[in-house]
This record gives structure tokens, C-alpha cells and sequence, in this order.
């Protein structure tokens, strides 16, 4: 039996097995520096922008259920992350911890899981650092998609609050950023909650932000 080969996620063509990407849409990856962006407040650093191959790695993840892209995504993370940013072992007493942008919950009985969570699991794994899924989300649902920047700028769609332990150091995943306004809500809450020092990666960032 003839096995069909696996297909590239950007441009459809054969990929190499296990591989999201091609090496062509590989290599069309807008990488981004390894200075980490402020926004609203929050170091946020992401190693590639938000278009072309990148674009379509999310909407994978995030619309067609490709559970395996988010490994590829922590991988581009895990290979590229500034120094220090990923240590398993600090000369400190606390490691930092992922915790992944929580999902509404309409959105998460629709989707079936949390792109964020997804992506923070696969990270954890290959950096051996734990994952504390702490952040819930609550009020409305509206989506942010296609909306007017002055609207994202507001704030994310519902509400966002702790639920159980607060880790020290924590590190926020999530798949996009764009103005930065959900992370800072995170922020917010978790810094309410005691953690100490907040920081976010993400796979993509928008370009311009």
C-alpha cells in the first residue's frame, strides 16, 4: 500500500516526515532579533512575524486542529529563545514556570483545547520546564478576530482570573501576539496573585507592534 507524503503546511507541497513546514516555506520564515518587545508593559518575545508560512502554522493549529504544528512551534521557540529565558536550572531558588493564555470557555467547548496550552506543553517538554495552567477566562466570548485595533487595544474578550497556585516566575505562552493587550491582562492578574517577575513568548508577532 502506497503511503501518501506528508504535506507542508504553508504551500501543500511534501514535506519531510514529522516536519510542519517545508524547507522552502522553512526558509520564508520572517525570524525575528532576539531582543525581546515591550508591549503594554510585558517583555514579550516571539521568533518569527506573523505572515506568510507563520501565518499558516497558526491558523493550523488554531482552526484545523493540527495538534503536531504546535510542536514545531515550541521548537522554533526552545532553538531561538533569548539567553536565560528558557533555563531549567537558574542560579536562582525559582524556576520559572509556563502558563499557558487561557481560552474561553465557550471557545474551548467549541475548539476542544487551547492553542496556548498545546504550545506550553510541547515547550515544556523540551525544556524541561513545568506548566501551570492557572488563568481562566470569564464574561464574554466576542472574538478579536477582525477587529478594529482600537478595539483589541481595550483588552481581550472576557475577563482574566486566577485559579490556584501562583508560581514566582512565570513566563506566558500563547500562539500570537498582536497589540498586547490579553498578556497584559494576564499580567495584571497573576502580578495581583504575587507572582514576582512576568514574562511572555509567543510563537508569532504581529508586525508594526
Amino acid at each position: 500500500m502506497l503511503l501518501a507524503p506528508p504535506l507542508c503546511w504553508g504551500c501543500s507541497g511534501p514535506a519531510r516526515r514529522g516536519d510542519a513546514l517545508c524547507r522552502g516555506c522553512r526558509a520564508r520564515l520572517h525570524r525575528l532579533v532576539a531582543e525581546p518587545a515591550w508591549l503594554r508593559g510585558v517583555r514579550v518575545w516571539a521568533p518569527v512575524a506573523y505572515s506568510g508560512p507563520a501565518r499558516d502554522l497558526v491558523g493550523a493549529l488554531k482552526f484545523r486542529a493540527a495538534m503536531g504544528v504546535a510542536d514545531a512551534m515550541a521548537a522554533q521557540i526552545a532553538a531561538n529563545a533569548p539567553p536565560g529565558w528558557l533555563d531549567a536550572w537558574p542560579e536562582v531558588l525559582s524556576v520559572v514556570t509556563l502558563v499557558p493564555v487561557p481560552l474561553h470557555p465557550r471557545r474551548l467547548r467549541s475548539r476542544g483545547y487551547n492553542q496556548a496550552a498545546a504550545i506550553a506543553a510541547a515547550l515544556g517538554r523540551r525544556a524541561g520546564l513545568e506548566v501551570a495552567d492557572c488563568l481562566v477566562r470569564t464574561g464574554p466570548a466576542a472574538t478579536q478576530v477582525g477587529s478594529h485595533r482600537e478595539q483589541r487595544r481595550a483588552g481581550p474578550a472576557g475577563a482574566i482570573e486566577v485559579r490556584g497556585a501562583v508560581p514566582a516566575r512565570v513566563l506566558l505562552v500563547d500562539d500570537v501576539v498582536t497589540t498586547g493587550a490579553t498578556l497584559a491582562a494576564c499580567r495584571d492578574a497573576l502580578g495581583a496573585a504575587g507572582a514576582s517577575e512576568i514574562a511572555a513568548v509567543v510563537f508569532a508577532r504581529t508586525l508594526g507592534r
